[in-house]
């Protein structure tokens, strides 16, 4: 079945009174939430009954602290297009507000869990909290379930290299530029996808005419200057991408991702475009003059051109590199 999107609880309760679920932010998609994922679907086939995620939107963190929340890795409509693409039956967009920040655990399983959405199998983290002030646990799912009629099943921590995977280590990898890292966390390399908008035509000014992206997050977990894959349409290209403030222009200015393509000369404004976060470059840096950012740029290319051509190199022999991880292949320009 084609994956459908709910926002309204009884709505989705009437089209299918039943279901097997997990709830959460889901931010980032790393290989942790990738088992619980996988669990749900496997859980669903077993009982014939739909597989659905419930995602918090805005992300609780979001709703409490505002601008001081920690960025954010995936826009929700991101988070949506990995959901549909693993297979997920059903997803109920749950507004995080107020009122239900202010739900009693014991509440939010009865008057959700259960009245709401039908649960007949719940799987969570093993570190999930829910309800006012966190106070909702496992012990206490399980307890609750017991009663209600539904099971609930807490999967077991991801640990890559020792560690444990989660939103908090994807982040910091992002934060200090290691998108091979990112990559290992995920099975893929990190993305940002968006709309390409107008932006103040500086590129093109400067020769690397650039597209400039809405991805509908205000705070970014990775900045700087990266080697990149973009996905449009069925095309795959190289580019180089620039995350920041466009610290050398004078001014205050927006969080901005422009990617110049390579090889490419085409107006697609409007157009979803996907990029894929191979390799950090260099930091943004302020310089003193245009000509100056000009000659950076220019360098820059350089570098990503020799990083994709070793790249094709290490896939040619055989050898695992950080793009030959991806499923996304390097170099399909048409």
């Amino acid at each position: 079945m084609t994956m459908q999107v709910f926002d309204n609880l009884k709505a989705l309760r009437s089209a299918y009174p039943h279901c097997v679920l997990t709830i959460g932010k889901y931010d980032g998609m790393h290989l942790g939430h990738q088992q619980i994922l996988q669990r749900v679907k496997t859980v669903a086939a077993e009982l014939k009954l739909p597989s659905l995620v419930v995602l918090s939107e805005p992300q609780p963190e979001e709703f409490f602290a505002g601008k001081n929340a920690p960025a954010r890795l995936l826009s929700f409509a991101d988070k949506l297009g990995f959901l549909e693409g693993i297979g997920i039956d059903l997803v109920y967009k749950m507004n995080f507000d107020q009122q239900l920040s202010e739900l009693s655990a014991e509440d939010f399983i009865s008057d959700i869990l259960s009245q709401g959405l039908g649960t007949k199998a719940l799987i969570v983290g093993d570190d999930f909290h829910f309800g006012k002030n966190r106070k909702g646990d496992f012990n206490l799912l399980q307890a609750q379930g017991n009663q209600l009629g539904f099971s609930v099943e807490a999967a077991k921590e991801y640990l890559n290299g020792g560690l444990r995977v989660s939103s908090t280590l994807l982040r910091k990898k992002l934060e200090s530029g290691d998108c091979e890292a990112a990559c290992k966390l995920l099975k893929r390399p990190y993305h940002l996808s968006g709309q390409v908008i107008k932006g103040q035509q500086l590129g093109r000014e400067l020769g690397y005419p650039t597209a400039n992206l809405k991805t509908g997050i205000n705070k970014l977990a990775l900045e700087g200057v990266f080697a990149v894959t973009a996905e449009l349409g069925q095309r795959c290209i190289e580019g180089v991408a620039s995350v920041g403030y466009k610290p050398t222009i004078e001014g205050v200015h927006d969080l901005t991702v422009e990617v110049f393509l390579l090889n490419f000369n085409e107006d697609i404004y409007g157009e979803k475009l996907t990029v894929h976060f191979h390799k950090k470059i260099r930091d943004q840096e302020k310089f003193p003059d245009l000509q100056v950012l000009k000659s950076h740029i220019a360098d820059d290319v350089e570098k990503v051109k020799l990083y994709f051509s070793a790249q094709k190199t290490i896939n040619k022999n055989g050898v695992n590199g950080s793009v030959n991880n991806s499923e996304y292949r390097v170099g399909d320009v048409s």
